[in-house]
């Protein structure tokens, strides 16, 4: 009976997970039927605060440093040249970053382990009962035999591991919050459309000002919680995925 209710449970179960599936599939579904001879529409221009995934920045930071006026000085302590700054430094201000990855790794392990054991161990008469067991089984048992314990063991492993990436390119971003500490938070996003395939880079994270080149660009390695994005969608990418329901026995199936 236990065994039944199971069955039934996990039917429940799956038939839920199917629905459920189902239901997320059609508005995918729906929504490239509706794109059928278009070509991905770009999104509108907005501010990135507004974005349902934005979160503001919140980290430890140091204690603000008071910054004492010096009257009758034509120099101020928080100026980082004598004339203006083209720089940017305020939220809304834009900057240029530079990314220039270049990576290669290589890792081979190899493991290889024998162990072996054997115990032989002697009990004349058992205990006692080893008139006991000659005379249920006889003929067929010998004291001596008794107990003998052997075991042995081979593991042998294998790994290799070989990445390479290379990716050049600009991206404007803008600046968003500026951090107590003087930091300021940067957040960029480009789309291109080339026919049907859309492009999306994206890029955030925390820089120092003082990191900012003569030019109002920054590096890359340069950028504190880095994160950059280079993907997209349209034929050529829907091709190259799997189909849903691949992904659903995929991610379903244990064997």
């Amino acid at each position: 009976m236990k065994k039944e209710n199971t069955f039934k449970f996990a039917l429940k179960l799956t038939c839920v997970s199917l629905v459920t599936f189902g239901l997320s599939a059609c508005g995918v579904t729906a929504e490239r039927l509706a794109q059928i001879g278009k070509e991905p529409p770009l999104a509108k221009i907005d501010n990135p605060v507004t974005q349902p995934d934005y979160q503001p920045v919140s980290i430890p930071l140091p204690e603000p440093v008071n910054v004492v006026q010096q009257p009758n000085s034509l120099w101020q302590a928080n100026r980082q040249t004598f004339f203006k700054d083209q720089r940017a430094n305020n939220v809304g201000d834009i900057l240029t970053v530079m990314v220039e990855i270049n990576d290669e790794a290589e890792l081979e392990n190899e493991t290889e382990r024998t162990r072996s054991g054997s115990e032989d161990v002697d009990l004349p008469s058992l205990l006692g009962l080893a008139g006991e067991i000659a005379n249920a089984l006889p003929g067929q048992v010998d004291p001596a035999d008794l107990i003998n314990i052997a075991s042995s063991s081979v593991t042998n492993g294998e790994g290799s591991i070989e990445r390479e990436e290379e990716i050049s390119l600009q991206l404007a971003a803008m600046i968003t919050q500026v951090l107590p500490n003087g930091n300021l938070v940067i957040y960029g996003r480009q789309q291109v459309r080339v026919n049907f395939e859309l492009r999306e880079i994206k890029v955030a994270g925390i820089i120092r000002p003082e990191d900012i080149q003569a030019n109002n660009s920054i590096p890359y390695e340069r950028i504190a919680e880095a994160r950059i994005s280079y993907g997209g969608k349209g034929h050529i990418s829907d091709v190259q995925k799997p189909r849903y329901g691949q992904e659903f026995l995929d991610v379903v199936f244990p064997f």
